[in-house]
Parts: structure tokens; sequence; C-alpha cells
């Protein structure tokens, strides 16, 4: 008899295939990336275009994802999509050229999306309504400490690559790792509580037991029923905006605020640290104190991030904008999960999350193109983030309107 609920195990084999399938599978390429189109002389529009491969295949997988996991369990198509990612991480260190690196890491960005729906979906899954917020929490800061790693190990292939081609060996010994992953997470997950014999963690009858307002329609299908689309609404505000800073904010730092490429590592560094915290901590406070709280608090911190890194103030804002977004980076993914399982609970939610991660993923890969475009044409990057600011906060108006379920 373990001393503590299976459940937190199956936080910790989650927390390892986040880290895998979005931390390895998806943000280490910005660090690559530089040495790569050095290595294989890619243009900048070709660079882009293996970074939006990822992202359509991410977005493609998700939508599946959901179905898919109802249809083998959830478990086995975490470690078949891991396996995927590792295996393509691998051949990637191969590359030779543009078109089989677009191919492999566009194959990458399906792996990731075809695990980390059904790894939130699980999770969520194995935890009363008490405990669900944080144990979601727990799990998406996988992607913060696979920032915090591969911010040190990369630079240190890279220095001790004598072909000066150590991309190759870091992308080969991260996808060995990722291939690890996937078999823990093959031997530790389960798909439910009920096949241990539990209930799930935290559980409890007066507000796990009635059924929600969205299940009360029996057998009408998720594709129906406005809510999904709602919180993916919600949830596509998330994906433009935190995108824009996570793939502009260091470009700012250097080329518009004069700050070195050292300093801007670490600033990048400090919010990989930060935001170990926030999916455990404002997974905590949805919990407490109810989604939209949760929701409302976190686009409140990344309205002001925004705006303090799009207006021309002292320095001091700058590392406000830096505290702000590291310490809810990834808490909405968390709050995001547990409010869909709050209103569809059992074998749909992990559908349900694949239809609002899809939503979500659509907003990702517009985000970028958007903001560049426009960073373009008014010469700096103030007006993206001014954008973002608004933008989050529609997302804050909306979530006022959320019913309880």
């Amino acid at each position: 008899m373990l001393p503590f609920h299976y459940g937190w195990v199956v936080v910790f084999s989650g927390t390892l295939g986040v880290l895998a399938c979005l931390g390895f599978g998806r943000f280490t390429i910005g660090m690559l990336l530089p040495s790569i189109g050095e290595s294989l002389n890619l243009t900048y529009s070709q660079m882009g275009f293996i970074s939006t491969g990822n992202f359509l295949g991410y977005l493609a997988a998700v939508l599946i994802s959901g179905l898919w996991a109802i249809r083998i369990g959830a478990r086995r198509l975490i470690f078949i999509a891991l396996i995927l990612v590792g295996a393509t991480m691998i051949l990637s260190s191969m590359a030779d050229g543009f078109l089989y690196l677009l191919i492999t890491f566009t194959l990458t960005g399906i792996g990731s999306g075809a695990s980390n729906v059904p790894i939130m979906a699980l999770v969520t899954s194995w935890f009363g309504k008490r405990l669900r917020g944080r144990a979601a929490g727990f799990v998406v800061a996988g992607s913060g400490f696979a920032i915090i790693f591969s911010g040190r190990f990369i630079p240190f292939v890279n220095d001790a690559s004598i072909t000066g081609e150590g991309w190759r060996t870091a992308w080969l010994i991260l996808g060995v790792i990722v291939l690890l992953i996937a078999f823990i997470c093959l031997l530790l997950l389960r798909d439910r509580p009920a096949d241990l014999g539990l209930k799930q963690a935290g559980y409890d009858e007066n507000i796990d037991s009635p059924p929600s307002e969205i299940n009360r329609g029996g057998q009408q299908s998720l594709y129906k029923r406005g809510i999904i689309y709602y919180l993916g609404i919600i949830y596509f505000f998330f994906g433009f905006t935190y995108v824009i800073y996570i793939t502009f904010i260091v470009t700012t730092l250097i080329k518009e605020r004069g700050i070195t490429e050292i300093m801007a590592g670490n600033l990048w560094s400090t919010i990989g640290f930060l935001s170990l915290f926030s999916g455990p901590v404002f997974g905590l406070l949805s919990d407490k104190y109810g989604r939209k709280a949760g929701l409302i608090t976190v686009f409140s911190f990344q309205m002001f991030a925004y705006l303090f890194i799009a207006s021309e103030l002292p320095d001091i804002f700058l590392y406000l904008s830096i505290g702000l977004f590291g310490v809810v980076a990834w808490s909405i993914p968390s709050i995001m999960a547990a409010t869909v399982y709050d209103y569809v609970k059992s074998e749909k939610a992990a559908a349900a999350f694949g239809i609002v991660t899809f939503i979500f993923g659509i907003g990702q890969i517009v985000g970028p193109a958007v903001a560049g475009t426009l960073a373009e044409a008014s010469g700096s990057f103030s007006s993206s983030f001014y954008m973002a600011a608004a933008f989050a906060g529609f997302a804050i108006i909306l979530t006022t309107f959320l019913k309880k379920t």
C-alpha cells in the first residue's frame, strides 16, 4: 500500500510526459534553430516554416487525440505519441536539409499534441474537484523544468562540440530521454481510479457526484455543446497572446531595449524558473475560489505583463513584466483542463479538451504571424504587445460570463 493516493503517481508521470512532449518536443526548438540554421544554411523564412510545421502538426493531433484516447485508452495513446516524439527528434538530429527537417519536426508536433491532450485529461480524471486544479498545475510545470534544463544543456553541448554541430548531439540525447519517459508513463499511468479499485483523490460526494449541467444532454454530441466553444474562445486568446510574448520577448530585449544576449538569456531562464510555480499555485487558487476567479486573475497578470513590456517605461517595469508573466506562464492550461472536466466528466473529457485545445492551437499559429507583421509595419514590437494586452482584456470579459457548473 502506498502512503499516498495513486493519483499523485499519475501526476508525477504526467509531469514527465509534459516535460517530454512540450518541453523537449516544442520549446527547445527556439534555442536549437540558430545553430541548425547556420549548419544547414536555412533562411529565416525556412526556419519559421519549420516552427510553423510543428504547430500545425500539434493542431492536427489535438483535434483527434481525445477521440483516440476513448478508443484505445489514454495510457496507450500517451505511450505511442511519446514514442513518436522521441523517434522523430532522433531522426531530426540526422537532418541534411530543410524538407527533411520540416517533415520530421511536423511529426514531432503530431506526437506532442497526441500526448499532451490525454495527459491533461487523464490527470484531471484522477482527482475530485477540490484537488483537480492543483494536480493539473503540477503537471504543466514540466514545461518549466524543460526550459531550465535545455537552457543550460544545449549551450553546454554546443560549446563542447568539435564539429560545430552540437545541435545534432543535443537533439539525439533529448530524443532518447523522451523515449525513456514514454516507457515510464506506460509503466506508471492508469486510465482511471477504478482500475485500481480507488475513488478520485479528494473525492467529495457533495460536489463530485451530481452530474454537471452539460452532461444532462445525454447522448448530445460534444460538437453541439456551446460551452465547449466558449471555453475554446477563451483558450484561443491565451494561445494567441502568450505565444507572442515567448516568441518575441528575447528579440525585444536585445533589439529594442539594448540588453545583452547573456542578460536576455538570464531573464528567459528566470521565466522558466518562475513558471514552475505557476501551475500549482494558480491551480490551487482555482480549486479554492473557483475556475472563473483563477482565469480572471491569470489573464489580469498577463495583461499587465504585456502592457509593461509594450510601454516606454523605466526598466523596473520590464522586470515586472518578466515576473508577472513568469509566475502565471503555464497556469491557464492547468485551470482550463480542470474547467473542462468540471463541465464534461468521465471518458468524454479528453475529447472535449481536444476540441478546446484545437481552438487554442489556432491562436498559437495566428498570433506570431499577426504580431510579426504588425511589428514590421510599425517598426517596433510595442504595437504587438499592446494588441496582446487588449486580447487578454477580452478574455477577462468573456470569463466573467462563465456559468457555474
